[in-house]
């Protein structure tokens, strides 16, 4: 029997031409280039919806860090390339092996230690924040750039005290420190860059919840597109052509039929059959905020089980969803889904529900707080997360269902809604 879905999936990919299954791409070969499916060709861009953090706001986020700082007895936060450092900073900075660091003190201004022939890079990247007028201080290739970090800090009047790195700060770099400065103590700055990071303010959930619409809106004009015989990678193609129609970079891996038991999935090529289960799961990014959502259907009529897999999946996640609220300890959200899913016989503890109901979602795919057993630290409003439940029976397929949702005053919101039912996954979503 052919479902409504695989109806006008069927039409749209025949209208467009959509290249199905070739034997090349059975063997793992490249498949041919996709055209644009009529679903996804209505999409238009949402780019304009976006609007970057400035400089106020960033400013106000080195502010808290100090106050956290203060707080936690630190008296600098050091830190290295990645999402930290946009956050505070707006700076982009690639890793290596070459110490650049922008050290942030509780009193005095903050400076920036960077390689002597990346001096003008780093200046105009730093213009591009709220540490413009910061002081740099370069090292030559032969120098020891944590003599400089030292020489900083005795600027600021750090002698001694504890100096906070980024969980990220490659060991090297935080042990250089160390060994330069040694009656200074290296701590862990995780306190501070979660203090500040784990609670999102309005600007930042807007982002969000733009990401979040944007990956579920194109989840379905993929899935409209769908058609028997296309591979994972061709059906992933769909995805990241609907995010870029868009205005967005995203997408998402595929899984399909006993494959979708791998919670992050198998490298196996795989073909999309009437009756298998597909497993999706994937997002974009929005000014440097992410979604991260998992959809499951299948083409065509699903088995009894399947159904009723899914529906202990879709009350496994009401239950977490359900059970965040501020003051919540962590754990017990986990714990929430857990039971729902082992009173319906899929236990005990990990055995068919392998994961954590949940992680912290922002800048990053995954970061603080986590929702898993043993973590009791009590949510609080602004915290963000993955809602993902799932159950994996080996051999036969898999099923997950995941949705973002924002800690608020009465409880929880969902950034996108539920998906109903494996046959219909998105009749609630009308973008």
């Amino acid at each position: 029997m052919i479902s409504r879905r695989h109806f006008l999936g069927a039409s749209a990919a025949a209208t467009a031409g959509a290249t199905l299954t070739r034997p090349e791409a059975l063997l793992g070969a490249e498949p041919a280039p996709q055209q644009m499916p009529p679903s996804i060709a209505r999409l238009s861009s949402w780019a304009d919806r976006a609007h970057p953090i400035t400089s106020t706001e960033r400013a106000a986020r080195v502010e808290k860090a100090k106050r956290l700082m203060r707080e936690h007895g630190l008296d600098a936060l050091a830190l290295t390339g990645g999402t930290s450092m946009v956050y505070f900073t707006n700076v982009s900075w690639g890793g290596g092996e070459r110490l650049f660091t922008v050290v942030i003190p509780v009193r005095g201004d903050a400076f920036v230690v960077c390689p002597a022939f990346e001096e003008d890079r780093a200046r105009e990247q730093l213009a591009l924040g709220p540490l413009g007028g910061s002081a740099v201080y370069t090292w030559e290739e032969h120098e020891s750039p944590y003599e400089r970090v030292t020489q900083g800090l005795q600027d600021r009047g750090i002698t001694t005290g504890r100096v906070g790195a980024e969980e990220t700060m490659q060991f090297r770099f935080s042990d250089g420190i160390a060994r330069a400065a040694p009656a200074l103590t290296v701590a862990d700055a995780t306190p501070i860059n979660a203090g500040c990071r784990g609670v999102k303010d309005e600007h930042e959930l807007a982002l969000m919840k733009l990401a979040n619409e944007a990956t579920l809106t194109a989840y379905k004009a993929a899935y409209l597109a769908m058609d028997e015989g296309m591979t994972q990678s061709q059906f992933g193609g769909l995805v990241s052509m609907a995010h870029d129609r868009l205005g967005f970079s995203g997408g998402s891996s595929v899984q399909t039929g006993e494959w979708s038991a791998l919670p992050h999935g198998s490298i196996t090529p795989q073909v999309i059959r009437e009756g298998t289960i597909l497993m999706i799961d994937g997002g974009c990014g929005v000014e440097g905020y992410r979604s991260d959502i998992s959809r499951t259907f299948v083409l065509g009529t699903p088995t009894d089980k399947m159904k009723r897999v899914y529906d202990i999946g879709y009350r496994a996640q009401t239950a977490a969803f359900e059970a965040a609220a501020p003051g919540v300890p962590a754990e017990d959200v986990d714990a929430a889904a857990r039971k729902v899913i082992e009173d319906a016989g899929y236990g005990p503890g990990y055995k068919y529900f392998t994961h954590r109901v949940g992680h912290g979602i922002g800048m990053d795919g995954h970061e603080w707080p986590y929702l898993v057993k043993g973590n009791k630290e009590p949510l609080a409003v602004g915290n963000t997360f993955s809602d993902e439940p799932g159950i994996y029976i080996p051999g036969e397929f898999g099923v997950r269902l995941e949705d973002d949702m924002v800690i608020t005053q009465n409880g929880a919101e969902l950034f996108t809604p539920q998906s109903p039912s494996l046959e219909e996954p998105f009749a609630n979503w009308e973008h």
